[in-house]
Parts: C-alpha cells; sequence; structure tokens
C-alpha cells in the first residue's frame, strides 16, 4: 500500500504556494534581464519557533558559482527543458559539470511515466543526501504528486516554471526549501510553459528539441503524466518559427518536435499540426532535416492528406511515432485511448501506401489490467502483420493515482511471460536485410553508444552507423550500405561524393550556451535575483514558517 506523505502545518492553508505569487509576476523577460539581488525581510517570529541553543540561520554562501549536476530521465520533451534549466544557470554564472561527485548540486528532472524510471530517481536523491549534495527536483513526479513523502524538505521547480530555476537554485544553494509549481497563464488562459527564447546547453549542439504544446486532450486511465502536464497548451506558430530560425542560426542541422501528443497541436488556439509545419519547412536550410514526435491515432487522421505531403518533403523525415498500444478494442477501451483498433489499421496503411518507405514506430502495452489471453493475441497478430521496424515493449506498470492502479491487475508472472514473448517476436525479423547494397543519402549529427562509430540517419530516419571521421560529422553525405542489424545498417562513404553542410552557421561548442547575448561574466552575476518567492524554512520538527522574499530594499 502507497501512503501519501502527511501535511504539512501549512497545509490547510495553501493547496500551492506558487498560487499566492502568480497573479503579480513579472515576465520571464523582466526577471532575465532586470534582477537586483533579494535581500530577505523576515516575518517577526515567535521566541519559541527556534530552539533553545540553536543559533539563526543566516545566508553566508553566495550563490551563482557553484557546480551544476544535471540529470534528466524520460522524453525528448524533458530533455528540452533539462537543457533550458541548464542554460539558464550557466547565464548566470553556475558551471554545469558532467561529473555528479564534483557537483555542489544536483538537479534532478524526473519522468513518471513508468515505476522504474521513478524508482532511479528516488535512488538520485537518496545517493546526493548521502553525500551531503544540495539536491533540486524538477519534472512530472513532483509536478504530479508534491507532498510524497522521499519529496518532503526538497526545493522543487514545476514543469511550467523552469524559466525561474536560477531562483531556486540560489535558494537551495543558501539552504532554502522552495516549491514553484503553479501554471503559466494569460488572462486567464493556460500557456504551453515558459518562453522558448531562453538561453539553453543543448546535450547537442546539432540537434535541437522544441516543444510545440504541453499537456493533451485524452484521459487515459494509466498516464501519471497527465496530472503534470495538464490538459493541451500550444505554442503560438511564430514563437515556433522563430525559435526553429534561432536555432538554425546556431549551426543546428536537425529539429525535433516534441510534446505529448503533437497531432493534437493547436486546438486550443485554432489552428493544427499542419499550419504549423508548413510555415517551419519555410526555414529549414537545404540538407537540414525535422523530425515530427509521438501522435495520437485520434488527432492524425484528420491530417492524413496534408501529412502524406508534408512527409514527402526532402527535408521532413518520412518518420511517425504513432502508439496503439494494444490491438484489443476492449483493452483500449479500458485504457480510455478514444480510438480502436481499425483507426491505427487506417493510419497506418494509409501513409504506408502513399509513403512508400516510411517509417512507423509503436508503442504497446503488455499485460493491462483485464487483458486476457485472446486480447493479447490480437497484438501479436498486429505486430506479425506490420513487423514494425521500431517497437517500444512496455510491460504495464500500476501508477498511483490512476484508474488503471485500482483495476484488477494481471498477475506479475503473466505480464512478464507475455513482455517476454512479443519481445521474441519483435527480434524474430531483421528490417533492414534487404536495404543492403542500396545508396543513400544520410545526415551524420551524433556518437554511436560505444563510441566507435558517428550515428546518421536516411529520409526514413533508419540509423545508419558511419566511420568516426570528423569531417563526417553535422555533414549529409551519400553512403553504400554494406551491413544490417536489427537497429542499424552501416554504412560506408562514397568516395569523391558530395559532402554537404546544411549548417549556415558554425554550431556551438558542446556546453556552450544557446541564445546568450555577448555579455561580461559580471553582467551574468548581476542577473536580477529580485522575484518574489516563497521560502520554506524548518522551524522545528512539525512546524513549517513561510517568509516571504520581497524585492531588494
Amino acid at each position: 500500500m502507497i501512503r501519501e506523505a502527511m501535511p504539512s502545518a501549512c497545509d490547510s492553508l495553501l493547496d500551492d504556494i506558487e498560487d499566492m505569487v502568480t497573479s503579480h509576476d513579472p515576465t520571464p523577460h523582466e526577471r532575465q534581464f532586470a534582477r537586483r539581488s533579494i535581500v530577505p525581510r523576515p516575518r517577526p517570529r515567535r521566541q519559541q519557533l527556534q530552539p533553545a541553543g540553536e543559533e539563526l540561520q543566516t545566508d553566508s554562501v553566495i550563490p551563482g558559482t557553484q557546480k551544476i549536476w544535471v540529470r534528466t530521465w524520460g522524453c525528448s520533451h524533458n530533455s528540452s527543458d533539462g537543457e533550458y534549466m541548464a542554460g539558464q544557470l550557466a547565464a548566470s554564472g553556475y558551471k554545469i559539470t558532467e561529473n555528479p561527485s564534483d557537483a555542489d548540486l544536483w538537479l534532478l528532472n524526473s519522468c513518471t511515466v513508468k515505476n522504474p524510471a521513478e524508482d532511479h530517481f528516488r535512488n538520485s536523491i537518496k545517493k546526493a543526501q548521502e553525500q551531503n549534495k544540495k539536491v533540486v527536483v524538477a519534472g512530472c513526479v513532483p509536478q504530479a504528486q508534491p507532498r510524497t513523502e522521499y519529496l518532503k524538505d526538497l526545493s522543487v521547480i514545476g514543469v511550467q516554471q523552469i524559466d525561474r530555476v536560477v531562483e531556486v537554485v540560489d535558494e537551495a544553494i543558501k539552504g532554502h526549501s522552495v516549491r514553484l509549481l503553479g501554471q503559466k497563464k494569460e488572462k486567464g488562459k493556460r500557456l504551453g510553459g515558459a518562453r522558448l527564447d531562453l538561453p539553453k546547453i543543448r546535450k547537442n549542439p546539432l540537434i535541437e528539441i522544441i516543444s510545440i504544446n504541453t499537456g493533451c486532450l485524452n484521459a487515459c486511465t494509466y498516464c501519471k503524466t497527465k496530472h503534470a502536464r495538464g490538459d493541451l497548451a500550444s505554442y503560438p506558430i511564430e514563437e515556433l518559427v522563430e525559435r526553429a530560425r534561432q536555432s538554425f542560426q546556431e549551426g543546428v542541422c536537425e529539429i525535433w518536435l516534441t510534446s505529448e501528443d503533437t497531432g493534437a497541436y493547436g486546438r486550443d488556439i485554432g489552428t493544427d499540426l499542419p499550419s504549423l509545419l508548413w510555415e517551419l519547412v519555410k526555414e529549414i536550410p537545404e540538407g537540414a532535416m525535422l523530425r515530427l514526435g509521438m501522435t495520437n491515432p485520434p488527432y492524425i487522421l484528420e491530417h492524413l492528406e496534408e501529412m502524406v505531403r508534408i512527409l514527402q518533403h526532402p527535408r521532413v523525415y518520412a518518420f511517425l511515432h504513432v502508439p496503439v498500444q494494444s490491438a484489443s478494442d476492449s483493452v483500449l477501451m479500458d485504457m480510455k485511448r478514444e480510438y480502436c483498433c481499425a483507426d491505427f489499421r487506417s493510419v497506418t496503411d494509409f501513409l504506408q501506401q502513399r509513403v512508400p518507405g516510411i517509417t512507423i514506430a509503436t508503442d504497446i502495452i503488455c499485460g493491462f489490467p483485464g487483458e486476457t489471453d485472446e486480447d493479447f493475441e490480437q497484438t501479436m497478430e498486429l505486430v506479425r502483420q506490420y513487423r514494425f521496424p521500431s517497437l517500444f515493449i512496455n510491460q504495464f506498470y500500476p501508477r498511483p493515482g490512476t484508474p488503471a492502479a485500482k483495476m484488477e491487475q494481471v498477475p506479475a508472472h503473466m505480464k512478464k511471460q507475455r513482455t517476454k514473448e512479443l519481445s521474441a517476436l519483435f527480434h524474430s525479423y531483421k528490417p533492414y536485410d534487404h536495404k543492403i547494397g542500396e545508396r543513400q543519402r544520410v545526415l551524420v549529427t551524433e556518437d554511436s553508444f560505444d563510441s566507435q562509430y558517428y550515428v546518421a540517419h536516411n529520409k526514413f530516419y533508419e540509423q545508419v552507423l558511419v566511420p568516426k571521421k570528423p569531417e563526417l560529422k553535422g555533414k549529409m553525405v551519400e553512403v553504400d550500405i554494406y551491413e544490417a542489424g536489427k537497429h542499424y545498417m552501416k554504412g560506408r562513404p562514397v568516395e569523391d561524393a558530395q559532402v554537404f553542410t546544411p549548417s549556415i552557421a558554425q554550431p556551438l561548442q558542446k556546453g556552450q550556451v544557446s541564445g546568450l547575448p555577448q555579455v561580461s561574466l559580471l553582467d551574468r552575476l548581476s542577473l536580477a535575483r529580485s522575484t518574489p518567492v516563497f521560502i520554506l524554512k524548518k522551524a522545528k520538527q512539525s512546524e513549517w514558517l513561510t517568509e516571504k522574499l520581497s524585492a531588494g530594499v
């Protein structure tokens, strides 16, 4: 049984501390470029709040010069959030380190999709505390369940508050606990999140990840992410186009569009995904590529004709990630997926017929509550028929607080067996063997996991390993395919073939901050830290004192 954490003394007064300040918040732009030093002004304390013999707490540490280690779990949306937070911290003077043991503070950006991801997150918190590191937590876990016991006393950044990461880290460095969990709104309407033009440190300087919307329109019974990201909120087309334009000006040659459901983009602001994509392709330089993110079947069905034309565009990967989750309509109904398997087949068949060679990736959950042997066999048959080259197989994990967690569960041994059977089926076929001998154009963007090759992708976003020659990185090259594995092909560069450079500017160096004006370190350190925040200082074992930090006086 999972027990909720005991409520704090102020729970009866405040649902969310952030609610008290959102109505008068300065804009992120004002905070980023016009901040002043914060001076604490504590409310008068009653003498009994200070235990006998305990000295008053003072801020003896100057924030802004410490080393920060940023760790992110989960989807590309979360990865983008992590890049933004790292960029803002670096812009304010903090040093981002890849060595956790060297760091003064760990910023842990969590994923709530599956139990194992949260387990890793929780274990990292414990490890940090054992090493006496300061800890700030972010991502979907604390946003969805901020009162979880193991998050007690930790500083929290909500998924829509990543533009305020510097404020939170500043206070955490000084020993305070800060929680910013509010939603961003304008004229009462929920916004997509933090500004897109904030500083960021791309994990890969050649790839820009752009979140086009947050949240979704569904209410899947197994999904915990909905508790964190909420309902659909889309960014305006002009802001997304400007972000893409800025990225290309910084040497990016590949853009990933991400969200909880890209197919639902724009429904809340009177537009749609094809309208956005046609504007974006106008900005893509020759040789650079655009990759679409995950879309659920219901919302892409309306745009299939337009999507065919977009996916045929030479600067758009012919790739689409469409999760089916189960081929049983009964299971899909229990999941509240709002489509039937026939809808998924319609999407897949339509695209495969009109975009020859397209890669359709999908997800399947094994052992959802109530799934029978017959239900599972329908899913196996779907995989046999389509032989998906990219298949994400997930054993069902009941997430606390979701309707599916209260349903009658499939026995653990049965879930494991079904996962094993589906995995065996997936590994029984080789999707790329027939491509040996082909000549392909590929864009080289990444290092392989074993660091022995560079990773490139062809028009269908199929992975092609090429020799690790520095002159190939960030280039569009022709290769001859000479070997194929389950998840990759190997290509040999064609001699005397033209090597094309898609980047219109020199890419940033690894670790360099994107979108940062050329200002001195002194200017960066003087960035204001004046936005009101609320500090929770532990005064007694069972009491919390809430203090407001106001603008410098």
